[in-house]
């Protein structure tokens, strides 16, 4: 029997499951910052077409990026900080289609990057239902 209490409960698990499953990626790509700086430098080089960023750099936006998807994973300031994990993985996505277009089966694993996408902006629009595992309460209803 689907009750609405049913759906909501399926609903705000599946949220949870996307918001980890992101940040699963995300972090990986974060640590990477702090364990290889080199490769960051290379891929701001590669697919930004930004030469010689130092590792100072690189480890300065492994710093905030690491802010941004603790925020983003436990719940917090849901509009900034999964707007910042859309964006951020939207630019990282849409450097990589030249790569995509020219080259697609020497390029296959960026491909993931699109339904990742799609779940990064399908959390954003629903970041009022997602409140299983977070920090940040949804309002209370207001009753007259």
């Amino acid at each position: 029997m689907h009750t609405e209490g049913n759906e909501m409960a399926g609903l705000k698990g599946g949220l949870l499951a996307m918001r980890v499953g992101i940040f699963l990626v995300l972090l990986v790509w974060t640590l990477s910052k702090f364990i290889n700086p080199s490769q960051g430098s290379g891929i701001m080089d590669k697919y930004f077409g930004i030469a010689g960023v130092g590792t100072a750099v690189v480890v300065a936006l492994g710093v905030l990026e690491l802010v941004l998807i603790l925020a983003f994973v436990s719940g917090s300031f849901k509009r900034i900080s999964y707007g910042g994990v859309l964006l951020v993985h939207g630019v990282s996505t849409l450097v990589t289609i030249p790569a995509m277009v020219t080259d697609p089966f020497g390029h296959m694993l960026f491909f993931a990057a699109l339904p990742m996408l799609a779940a990064c902006y399908t959390l954003y629009r629903l970041r009022d239902h997602d409140t299983l595992l977070t920090l940040e309460r949804p309002a209370s209803p207001v009753t007259a």
